[in-house]
């Protein structure tokens, strides 16, 4: 997640390997599930929408706070040698003129003279150049007619995934870095004054225009790692902390990317988890801990992470990068993969950076970024393994994972939709109904209620419908567990526990209800 210099650049899936179930047919239909149950809307709908930006609902936000809520407790709370980070989103843009970003933060992009495809030069299908290609051009887009061409492949090498053209533009170099400005005078009237009386064209007026807007130019970040480079020092000594120790955070990144796609998959908004866990660099390591050791150490523990939390172990792996795609400050780097509707793609990347994060902010600030180890009497430059997962991205992975179409039982007509979360993420944890709206079983109801938000778990109250429909509404919802009011409950002080998976139910007394839930909630 925070490759410089080949960002995204994980290698193309074979055919072979995407599943040969189409992604629209099932994410159409968890798209649609997300917005009619408020999990996910289109950012600024009512507008026509903002393309690759979205909204999460009512239960969304539920959703993505329980999944960071798990990640800072296994990562933060559930370790002694973790701490938290929570660094500004601007900041000084010497940060990513020392990083590499400002520098190497860039895809190749190309465009299809043919059908106005445009994308990353770098992911489409390559083809030696000068051989003859046929293809298919849609000539009358109100018939869909095709006309079918021949032409052969330029000097770029590549034709477009869409028609498979090579008719394509030359490669520009597109910036994915958000800038904006950073003081009290618009930058408009700075680059009026350079350009006030004068006649400029071409590179001399592109370099008026950069020189003016860099004077109060800074950048939205597009990873949070740097953050917990720039804060080692205040960090370790504030903390008290010798390596091994990690310094996590969780907070807004933003990239300007050529494409977006599958949903909240790949956006130009999105929330990271990331942490950097400092290491002896190996001539200073304990024996049989080196930095390799913490590698692969945290390589098991993220994959073991989603799997703890429901996602099935068929559906992850581990993939290893090789050759060019390992960026050139890393050792070694592997990514957590899910196998999503349209085939393998990355879930987390866990990477190791060496020591050229604290090198590289150390010779551009001047500040030492070194460690002093008092036991070896040397300073040192840490080396760093940083496990890089994004926020939306595996909410994304746990609603695709959970969700089933169940087939009608047996000699029934009607299925279900259910969202099978795990308890600990889901975002409802408990639904209350009362069998029928009198008799006092609202008032019992509500009642209930009322002992759950005392505990702060979060529950939800419906009486609309005929039970059943309102069982299939919270099985869509992700609810593990629904309580039930009915006749009995007045006699007796008992409820009915239903459970979502299995649809079992049983009876429970009023007063155990919550201890029964908050135990099953921890298990």
């Amino acid at each position: 997640m925070s490759d410089v210099s080949n960002p995204g650049n994980a290698k193309p899936k074979k055919d072979k390997e995407r599943p040969k179930n189409a992604e629209p047919e099932i994410m159409e239909k968890i798209v649609s599930l997300c917005k009619q149950r408020g999990f996910v809307f289109q950012s600024s709908e009512i507008y026509g929408g903002l393309k690759s930006c979205y909204d999460y609902g009512p239960l969304g936000a539920e959703l993505k706070r329980n999944v960071k809520a798990e990640w800072w407790r296994t990562m933060v709370h559930g370790r002694e040698d973790v701490v938290g980070l929570d660094a500004s989103i601007i900041m000084h843009p010497n940060v990513w003129r020392a990083s590499g970003h400002l520098a190497g933060f860039t895809d190749p992009m190309v465009d299809c003279k043919d059908c106005k495809e445009r994308g990353r030069a770098d992911k489409w299908p390559v083809v030696p150049t000068d051989t003859e290609v046929e293809y298919k051009v849609i000539v009358d887009h109100q018939t869909g007619k095709k006309e079918t061409r021949k032409a052969a492949v330029g000097k770029l090498g590549i034709v477009c995934p869409n028609c498979g053209s090579p008719n394509l533009s030359d490669i520009r170099r597109f910036n994915m870095m958000f800038r904006t400005s950073l003081g009290s005078i618009d930058p408009i009237e700075t680059i009026a004054a350079r350009l006030e009386n004068k006649a400029l064209q071409g590179d001399e007026l592109r370099k008026v225009l950069s020189e003016a807007m860099d004077e109060t130019a800074v950048y939205l970040r597009p990873e949070t790692a740097q953050a917990m480079f720039t804060n080692f020092l205040n960090v370790q000594i504030s903390s008290r902390l010798k390596p091994p120790f990690g310094i996590a955070q969780q907070g807004k990144s933003f990239r300007n990317e050529i494409t977006v796609e599958h949903f909240t998959f790949r956006s130009c908004e999105f929330e990271q988890m990331e942490m950097e866990y400092f290491v002896p660099p190996p001539q200073y390591a304990e024996e049989g801990k080196d930095d390799m050791y913490y590698y692969n150490y945290w390589r098991q523990e993220r994959l073991n992470w989603y799997s703890s939390l429901g996602i099935r172990k068929e559906k992850l792996r581990l993939r290893e990068h090789v050759g060019s795609e390992l960026a050139h400050y890393a050792k070694a780097c592997s990514d957590v993969e899910y196998e999503y509707p349209w085939g393998w793609g990355e879930l987390e990347g866990i990477a190791h950076r060496t020591d050229y994060d604290l090198k590289a902010h150390e010779k551009a600030s001047g500040k030492k970024l070194t460690f002093f180890d008092s036991q070896k009497n040397a300073h040192y430059h840490p080396y760093v393994i940083e496990p890089a997962a994004g926020a939306d991205r595996a909410t994304l992975a746990f609603l695709i994972d959970a969700y089933v179409e169940e087939p009608p039982p047996p000699g029934t007509t009607e299925g279900r939709t259910v969202l099978r979360l795990s308890p600990r993420l889901a975002p409802t944890k408990v639904a209350i109904f009362p069998l029928v709206k009198k008799d006092g079983m609202p008032e019992a109801a509500r009642a209930i209620m009322g002992r759950f938000f005392k505990q702060q778990i979060k529950a939800v109250y419906d009486e609309k419908d005929a039970i059943g429909r309102r069982y299939r509404r919270q099985d869509e919802c992700g609810t593990p567990y629904c309580i039930t009011v009915d006749g009995q409950t007045a006699q007796d002080e008992t409820v009915t526990l239903r459970e979502r998976d299995s649809m079992k139910q049983e009876r429970i007394k009023v007063e155990d209800a919550v201890e029964i839930i908050q135990k099953r909630l921890q298990a």
